[in-house]
């Protein structure tokens, strides 16, 4: 489907079409890049999430089924908020952003990242699904000088990876993903740490923290909650812990 730009229907009804000696080549150079590890996603430059095709690069992570959880769990908290202040920290692809953006029509959203490359990834997509009106972009270290009681939503899906553990991640993500945005420091909680009191200040009275987490990071994670009004965790579908929610 990459090398013939084709959708799969068009693609199982001319299984005998012979390929030209350039798509030929294109499809060995696919085969030769995935072979040395490089995301299929990097290769087409494509990954759904949310229903909607996304463009990404090395320079942003990879949008997995998983981070769809964030998204659940902030439709389930915004039911009675449809106008909703939300910020995506750590936007990357802007996956996040644009399926908020996509389901709460009413919601002012903002989206920062550390990375300008990153920032140009996401305010692509945002223009690729008309939503760059809806969602204002910045770039910034988490949520950086933010005004205290700013934000109904605090939202992120936060490196979370220690350095302690990178021979465990798989070649791929460890070889190719941007460090930057899968870990987070020598034991995967810096980010995380550094977030919560952060997300504590920029919330306004009542409003959420929603944020991923990794596998084995909610014995961690409890502590850095005891000062909230109430938090809880969303389990994915293997039962795993994969989402932190917490109310200022």
């Amino acid at each position: 489907m990459y090398v013939l730009a084709c959708d799969r229907a068009y693609l199982y009804a001319h299984g005998d079409r012979i390929l030209t000696a350039d798509e030929q080549a294109r499809y060995d150079q696919a085969l030769a890049e995935r072979a040395r590890g490089v995301p299929a996603q990097y290769i087409t430059g494509h990954q759904e999430f949310w229903g909607m095709d996304l463009v990404v690069s090395p320079a942003v992570l990879v949008p997995r089924p998983e981070t769809e959880h964030v998204v659940e769990t902030v439709l389930e908290l915004a039911q009675k908020n449809s106008r909703a202040r939300i910020v995506d920290v750590g936007t990357g692809s802007g996956c996040i952003a644009l399926a908020l953006a996509k389901e709460l029509p009413g919601a002012e959203i903002h989206a920062t990242d550390i990375s300008a490359a990153a920032l140009e990834i996401a305010r692509a997509n945002a223009a690729r699904h008309d939503l760059q009106a809806r969602i204002h972009f910045g770039e910034g270290d988490l949520l950086g000088e933010v005004a205290p009681a700013t934000f109904d939503f605090v939202v992120s899906n936060p490196p979370y990876v220690g350095e302690c553990e990178a021979e465990t991640v798989e070649a791929q993500v460890r070889k190719f993903e941007p460090k930057l945005a899968v870990f987070a420091g020598q034991t995967g909680m810096e980010m995380i740490e550094r977030l919560v009191p952060q997300a504590h200040g920029a919330l306004k009275p009542g409003g959420w923290l929603v944020m991923e987490i990794g596998y084995s990071s909610r014995a961690r994670v409890v502590p850095l909650l005891r000062d909230w009004a109430e938090w809880r965790f969303v389990n994915d579908l293997q039962g795993i812990a994969r989402v932190a929610a917490a109310r200022r």
